[in-house]
């Protein structure tokens, strides 16, 4: 006797009914409020899809028939807050206690061939907002104005979730012609929901890549920032190198796949880089959990080689500086996509010291190297112990044992001399204040150079003490014939 497996979309119904239950209360007030003023109100998109999943969260979307006009007159009444910023795009937002709210009136959603700007227009049915959506998972809805919730699911989106699968509600194309930035999505929810994608979505993708030129910095960065902190990242970058797309708007990523790695010849320094991303997630307990910063210079610390390789003589490849090259190149690639400064500057230094650990041999680390590389590394210090030990990728387990180990001495050793010597506040023994009266000279460039004279003392002898330092000031003053030291 066979037993029949439920409707996919039946169940799906079934749970996502159920998830609601977390914010009942809150759902059904905003849901009579707008039946009472004459307009339906569905829950839309990924709330439908996460309640189907089991995980709904405090931010909903919910789709209506009222104009922006008319959401703001119901939303003031109904919520402890009201903001109006999406207002021109028919977004309107609200809180009440803690759930996060936004209703946006029916619309679709196109792109003129030469604008940044989606053009909105508004609609009257569910249906037409629904099929306009970017993938048949987030094209279903929970229609909430009526005797009993609807559940609505035109396009089959119940049926994909339950196959892992990314479908595109109308053609490919057509959807991607409309917001070309959901090509980009379709990385972000394969790397977040781990799902396989149409074919027809990748044949769109590479035809109409150069498309997303016309989309603004800031909002490919924002998908590509939630790619990368998805779940599974890898797989959704392999969808944007392999599509084309990454080639628009981040190409340093695909040029390494034509560079062979000087370490590793059996791979290329593409499959390195993902492996690297990889081990560094795996390391980010380290950082207290998922960070942007270390992701980032993962994907990004080997860039510089393409612009450094050299062929070496009788066989072989190397890229040397490439650490000093990848950091420039960083700094221009993230500043064009936007990102903001610290960021910049975070990514970049670590890309500039991701080899420093190796400059060092075999780990015969002087007290002075040990110094330097937390001056250096400052408060990035823990995220370039994470990235010096994703990069080691090699397959010789021996290689890899012994570079772990080594990297396990110098650790000990940093929090070693740390306890010793305060080293997050390397600093030199006397101020610039104290320079000054040794010297007997008013603020200068002076002053500056004396700081770092006795600022490198200090990291190569360790802390000398006020009187050393002191006739070790005189001592570089009367050389360079500056101030009392010439008295």
């Amino acid at each position: 006797m066979s037993t029949q497996l439920p409707n996919p979309r039946d169940l799906a119904a079934e749970l996502a009914l159920g998830a609601l239950a977390l914010h009942g209360p809150i759902i059904t007030s905003l849901a009579t409020a707008y039946r009472e003023a004459g307009f339906t109100l569905a829950l839309v998109g990924g709330p439908v899809r996460d309640a189907i999943l089991g995980r709904l969260g405090n931010d909903l979307d919910f789709a209506s028939s009222a104009r922006p006009t008319d959401s703001v007159q119901i939303l003031r009444r109904w919520g402890d807050a009201i903001w109006e910023t999406g207002a021109a795009f028919g977004t309107i937002a609200a809180k009440k206690g803690e759930v996060t709210i936004e209703v946006t009136t029916y619309r679709s959603e196109s792109y003129d061939p030469d604008s940044r700007n989606p053009l909105v227009t508004f609609g009257d049915s569910i249906e037409g907002d629904l099929s306009r959506r970017d993938f048949t998972v987030n094209a279903m809805a929970l229609e909430l104005t009526g005797d009993t919730p609807l559940f609505i699911d035109l396009f089959d989106g119940a049926g994909d979730l339950a196959k892992k699968l990314l479908r595109t509600p109308v053609s490919a194309r057509a959807s991607f012609s409309d917001d070309p930035l959901r090509m980009m999505r379709a990385a972000r929810f394969v790397a977040q929901l781990d799902f396989a994608v149409d074919p027809e979505i990748i044949s769109a993708i590479s035809e109409m890549s150069d498309r997303l030129s016309i989309i603004s910095s800031e909002r490919i960065r924002e998908e590509f920032t939630k790619t990368l902190m998805s779940p599974n990242p890898r797989n959704g970058l392999l969808l944007l190198v392999d599509s084309g797309l990454a080639a628009i708007f981040f190409p340093e990523l695909p040029k390494l796949k034509l560079e062979i790695d000087e370490h590793h010849h059996h791979k290329d320094v593409y499959e390195h880089t993902l492996t690297v991303l990889d081990q560094a997630i795996a390391h980010e307990d380290r950082l207290g959990g998922p960070d942007l910063t270390i992701r980032l210079a993962a994907l990004m610390h080997d860039i510089g080689k393409p612009r450094t390789r050299e062929l070496i003589p009788g066989g072989g490849v190397s890229f040397h500086h490439h650490e000093v090259v990848g950091a420039k190149m960083t700094k221009k690639r993230l500043k064009e996509l936007r990102f903001d400064s610290k960021t910049i500057e975070q990514v970049s230094t670590l890309v500039f010291l991701h080899l420093r650990f190796h400059g060092y041999g075999g780990g015969e680390w002087t007290d002075s190297a040990v110094r330097r590389y937390i001056r250096d590394a400052g408060d990035l210090l823990d995220r370039l112990h994470v990235l010096t030990r994703a990069d080691c990728t090699t397959r010789n387990k021996r290689k890899a044992e012994q570079l772990a180990a080594t990297y396990d001495s110098l650790e000990l050793r940093i929090t070693e001399l740390k306890a010793q010597e305060e080293l997050d506040r390397i600093r030199p023994d006397l101020n610039g204040q104290e320079i000054m009266e040794i010297l007997g000279i008013k603020p200068s460039r002076i002053v500056g150079a004396a700081y770092d004279y006795l600022l490198e003392l200090r990291m190569e002898r360790g802390p000398l003490g006020v009187d050393v330092a002191t006739r070790e000031l005189l001592a570089w003053a009367s050389e360079k014939k500056l101030g009392r030291a010439q008295e």
